[in-house]
């Protein structure tokens, strides 16, 4: 009897497990620049498949920096969006084409009026195997585009969150003037463009 209870809870206890693992095999991440992070955060955040979008810093050189220390691009950081993602939903190839259609990877340190180390073009894999998806996706990049693609690939090491009022930004602050007259404009083009493919709502 105690042996068959034993069984039953030793069962409890392993099954959990090894769903997590199952479901965890399938969920890759990088870690995406592409100007202000509200922006891109708003972007990702919306894809089906994504299961976050989390708004922050990578690429610098000083330990847990923060957002006034960024902006002076003393600390080297890319103000970067660490995107995880469901694969069997949506495939690393087009996060980045997303990636490339929504922001000009051929301005270097600038995106718009956001001008900056920190506002670099910027794409930090996170596996061997994702490298030479994203060499492939900026060489497709790079035929809708006359000028070369600045973009900067580099392994992944670092990824510190933006403290919490930058999280959701967009989405909690839609009625500011930066997310109306900046954010708004990027969001209808991208869904124009991606609505099909992503069956977006």
């Amino acid at each position: 009897m105690w042996s068959v209870l034993w069984l039953c809870f030793a069962s409890v206890l392993v099954s959990p497990i090894s769903q997590n693992h199952m479901i965890s095999s399938n969920v890759q991440t990088v870690t995406l620049g592409a100007g202000c992070f509200w922006c891109v955060e708003a972007v990702f955040e919306s894809i089906p498949g994504v299961i976050s979008a989390v708004s922050g810093y990578s690429g610098g050189n000083i330990k847990n920096p923060g957002y006034r220390e960024v902006c002076t691009g003393r600390t080297g950081h890319a103000e970067v969006v660490q995107v995880t993602f469901d694969s069997d939903i949506v495939k690393l190839e087009v996060i980045l084409d997303v990636f490339f259609a929504t922001h000009d990877p051929t301005t270097l340190n600038r995106q718009g009026a956001d001008v900056g180390t920190q506002y670099r073009s910027a794409i930090y894999f996170h596996e061997e195997s994702q490298e030479a998806i994203v060499e492939a996706a900026l060489r497709r990049a790079q035929a809708d585009w006359d000028k070369p693609i600045v973009t900067e690939v580099t392994a992944f090491d670092v990824f510190y969150p933006a403290e919490d009022y930058h999280q959701a930004y967009y989405e909690l602050n839609r009625e500011a003037p930066y997310c109306r007259a900046v954010i708004a404009p990027k969001m209808a083009k991208f869904r124009k463009e991606f609505a099909a493919k992503l069956s977006l709502d």
